[in-house]
């Protein structure tokens, strides 16, 4: 009897042993850290640094941000794969790393479609911008008749070979059967400048941080890459109206390291969520022309999962190859 009482124990002790991580009590009990993978600036730093605030308040814990840029977001995006997998150390990143980059690079690091998807917490439309001094089209069928009798005459900045605005821009030379002089940056805000500056002529940006500087006179919005007008800008007409079907936008999303416990991932989403349904917050993404996107990680895996099948077939009809 007593051998039968010693079993039980042992097993009883192995299953808390082994139950035990999947706890999410008391998480977090010391600073979280988000890693970046782009430069600050633009719209993916600015989502993420708006939610930490709120999430260090109701933690009652630092949360820090970290900018690991370079190689299209692959280098930070590295290290939160290989970080720790207990939610102490997340990934924040647009489509690159998590579901553009596996169709462009043959030796990735990483498997990104190993991490534990979070929440997409928000979408931001693509635009087409131009430096006013640059181009002097102020339609969209004017810049088209320019390009198509000035072929890999114009200069296109992108914030990265692989990101949105690189494979945007490739979208739209299919689409529209012309021929750009791709610039790759590291990160939306070295690109926005050289823009302003003339050093290039037009851009493929989200218009989280690039409308202040239409509003601004610096830059010239020709047109919106969201399946309809804007409510918020009626006058600025979809590039599905001369290309149809013509869509891209950026999204953020929070992800953490592989096999990370779904407990503390779904406290976590939990409290995205709910950071997402703060004034404070939801002012915060409407002025960076970002549109809510609250969701389940389980909703934020097939939205991932569709978004690889959709950016796959552009690169591989753009025959895009990166090293």
């Amino acid at each position: 009897m007593r051998q039968v009482w010693c079993f039980v124990a042992v097993c009883f002790v192995a299953f808390s042993f082994f139950e035990a991580p999947a706890r999410a009590d008391g998480f977090p009990d010391h600073a979280v850290k988000i890693i970046v993978p782009f430069p600050a600036g633009g719209t993916a730093d600015a989502i993420p640094r708006l939610l930490s605030n709120w999430l260090s308040q109701k933690w009652g814990q630092p949360v820090v941000i970290e900018n690991h840029s370079g190689a299209a977001g692959n280098i930070g995006a590295e290290l939160v794969y290989r970080s720790a997998p207990d939610g102490y150390t997340l990934l924040s990143a647009p489509p690159p790393p998590l579901v553009v980059n596996q169709n462009l690079y043959p030796n990735l690091p990483f498997d990104p479609t190993k991490f534990e998807p979070i929440a997409v917490v928000a979408i931001v439309p693509n635009a087409l911008l131009v430096n006013p001094d640059k181009i002097k089209a102020n339609k969209l069928a004017e810049l088209l008749d320019y390009l198509k009798k000035n072929p890999d005459q114009v200069t296109a900045a992108n914030q990265g070979n692989g990101t949105t605005s690189h494979l945007t821009a490739e979208l739209f030379q299919l689409m529209a059967q012309v021929k750009l002089r791709n610039v790759p940056y590291r990160g939306s805000a070295p690109a926005l400048q050289d823009l302003l500056a003339g050093n290039v002529d037009l851009m493929f940006d989200n218009l989280g941080v690039s409308l202040a500087l239409v509003n601004a006179g610096k830059l010239k919005l020709l047109a919106v890459a969201s399946a309809k007008r804007l409510p918020s800008l009626p006058n600025v007409p979809a590039l599905t109206e001369t290309l149809p079907g013509f869509e891209s936008a950026a999204w953020y999303a929070f992800v953490a390291p592989p096999k990370t416990p779904k407990a503390v991932v779904d406290r976590i989403n939990a409290d995205i969520n709910e950071a997402l349904h703060q004034p404070s917050i939801e002012d915060g993404l409407k002025k960076l022309s970002a549109e809510i996107f609250r969701s389940s990680p389980e909703q934020a895996g097939k939205y991932m999962h569709e978004e690889i099948e959709r950016w796959s077939k552009v690169i591989k009809a753009a025959n895009i190859k990166l090293q």
